[in-house]
């Protein structure tokens, strides 16, 4: 099993918080780069953040200093903390490799749904 398994989604109103998991297999997890991606009805797939193995990461424009990457490999699993969520938030969100560039296919799981709204 190579998918990776997103969690944490839900319902949440305009300026509230989610914070989302990302499972991933060990062999996986310790070696590569991770990031979220989002997908919102009738848009394409982006990016919201990466972070590399050193611990480096990478946000989205939009998501700056609202959202917060974190992995865990003692848990092979990364975080994506989100805070004073908005509307425009609501999305798919689903993990893979970072960068986009280097994401496969296999690594696509069900994704969980984020809706923010009142």
């Amino acid at each position: 099993q190579v998918q990776f398994v997103e969690s944490g989604g839900g319902l949440v109103q305009p300026g509230g918080s989610l914070r989302l998991s990302c499972a991933a297999p060990r062999n996986i997890f310790s070696i590569y780069a991770m990031g979220w991606y989002r997908q919102a009805p009738g848009k394409q797939r982006e990016l919201v953040a990466g972070i590399t193995t050193g611990g480096s990461t990478n946000y989205a424009d939009s998501v700056k200093g609202r959202f917060t990457i974190s992995r865990d490999d003692a848990k092979n699993t990364m975080y994506l903390q989100m805070n004073s969520l908005k509307p425009e938030d609501t999305a798919v969100y689903y993990c893979n490799d970072f960068p986009p560039t280097t994401t496969r296919s296999k690594h696509w799981g069900q994704g969980t749904q984020v809706t923010v709204s009142s």
